[in-house]
């Protein structure tokens, strides 16, 4: 079996690639096993370990070992290689540049393009680059299908969003290889670049990609990523020679209606220069494919909605990319988001104290509140069933392997929940679903019996909505007295 560690998982799944390749007819064991664990490993984790065919890991190896020396050729850098992030060519940077606000040297290889220029072009450039291209392309498609398939869309929903296979003429990759050296003692300090002092700081700034998805190898541990529980892990602390790490992006967060977190991810300085002791020469270099959406193409959740997922009114408006790249999404507009489904920049636990759920649920409220009008109650009362759907029942349900298979709502009313022996009896009791709420999916449950829903699984739920809900009943007595 390729992938490990399924149910229950503690830390992020690896998965074989050769798993996630979806074949004509009933899915195999392996690859329901696949598309389920790196389905839990991106929920609870924000990342997965992606084991690539023996093939690829030598011609990845060969890059690895040639963007080195690449970098480790480089002269020191001066001012001319200096470059700053410019919203409007967020696909257009190629070759060799320098980012001095996160310590690091870069160049990016992107088809279709002339990736040195100038003087540099007599320069010799890390090799393989196009060979890598092809086959992290063809991986990274792979797992988005996965993912397409995990969310019970229908097969190849985000190809739309995706560069054509081949490119066309005079067509520009918008994916892109990019190669970094972080920390390359000397490299930054010898141009006056950067403050000496600033290169003892621990960590870099949190950030997410903007992309779809993200392959990385690195020589070296430093990349640290978020979980779902706000607690910094060190992803590629032990890599195989076959293993990259696989993460997500904001991109993908749009085109599911904020179902699937984009990773939020930093680089640990100390321990790149703790490791560099021996060669001074070398920093810590990683060779990463980043999977981008094409500038012409439009962000939309219309495969979620038809899917049957419930999406969020920031999610309902279709966006061009290029429009969307140009956005700063920062942590608090991400977190802040009213009505999205499960999503949270949650505050690390070594600086911060973890709100209770109660205190996250009542600020979320008010956040909802202080951005525009209030959502009607009913309306409320449906958008929260379905966030503690999934940020409770389904973990409970995952936690213990659990399939949920809902009732029919009047066939369990009337049959179900006076027998000890129906169907849903012993599921229900495994769950600790309500008593006398039928099991039905939480959306279709009238509004009584979605407060106790609420009130089950998320106890003083109903006493912080500060008296609003009395208008569901007051409304639904209305309507009761105008019909009769």
């Amino acid at each position: 079996m390729g992938a490990m560690a399924a149910p229950g998982i503690t830390s992020p799944a690896r998965i074989k690639l050769t798993d996630l390749i979806g074949i004509d007819g009933l899915p195999s064991e392996n690859y329901k096993h696949a598309v389920g664990s790196l389905a839990q490993s991106l929920r609870n984790f924000n990342a997965a370990i992606i084991q690539i065919p023996e093939s690829d890991n030598v011609l990845l190896r060969c890059v690895l070992d040639s963007v080195r020396m690449f970098f480790h050729s480089k002269p020191m850098v001066g001012a001319d290689a200096l470059h700053s992030e410019d919203p409007q060519n967020w696909n257009g940077a190629v070759g060799y540049y320098v980012d001095p606000q996160h310590f690091r040297e870069i160049f990016d290889f992107r088809p279709g393009r002339m990736n040195v220029e100038g003087p540099a072009m007599a320069e010799l450039t890390p090799t393989g680059l196009p060979e890598l291209f092809a086959s992290l392309g063809r991986a990274t498609r792979i797992i988005l299908d996965a993912i397409a398939c995990s969310l019970e869309l229908r097969s190849y929903s985000f190809t739309d969003l995706l560069d054509n296979v081949p490119l066309k003429a005079g067509e520009t990759a918008t994916s892109v290889i990019s190669s970094c050296c972080h920390n390359r003692p000397g490299a930054h300090l010898s141009a006056n670049v950067l403050n000496p002092e600033q290169a003892a700081l621990s960590f870099y700034e949190e950030d997410a990609d903007k992309g779809l998805l993200t392959l990385l190898k690195s020589d070296k541990p430093g990349l640290q990523i978020r979980d779902i529980q706000g607690r910094w892990f060190v992803a590629d602390a032990d890599l195989g020679p076959q293993d990259m790490v696989l993460f997500t992006g904001l991109s993908l967060y749009q085109a599911t209606g904020g179902y699937l977190n984009p990773s939020m991810h930093r680089t640990d300085n100390n321990t790149n220069l703790g490791q560099a002791q021996g060669s001074m020469s070398y920093g810590r270099c990683t060779v990463a494919f980043k999977l981008m959406p094409r500038a012409t193409a439009i962000l939309h959740c219309s495969a979620m909605t038809a899917a049957g997922h419930l999406v969020g009114g920031p999610f309902q408006q279709p966006i061009a990319v290029h429009d969307f790249m140009q956005r700063n999404h920062t942590i608090d507009q991400l977190s802040g988001r009213p009505s999205v489904p499960p999503f949270s920049f949650a505050a690390p636990l070594e600086v911060f104290v973890p709100a209770t759920a109660q205190s996250k649920a009542t600020i979320k409220r008010k956040k909802q509140v202080s951005r525009g009008k209030p959502l009607a109650p009913s309306k409320r009362l449906r958008l929260e069933a379905q966030r503690v759907l999934k940020e409770r029942v389904q973990e409970i349900a995952d936690n213990k392997g659990l399939k949920i298979r809902y009732c029919n709502l009047k066939e369990c009313e009337e049959q179900h929940l006076n027998s000890m022996v129906s169907p849903c009896a012993e599921l229900r009791a495994q769950m600790g679903w309500p008593a006398g709420v039928p099991f039905v999916h939480p959306h279709d449950l009238p509004n009584k019996a979605k407060q106790a829903f609420l009130e089950a699984y998320e106890p003083g739920w109903t006493a912080a909505q500060d008296g609003d809900l009395h208008l569901v009943d007051a409304s639904q007595a209305q309507q009761g007295h105008m019909l009769a």
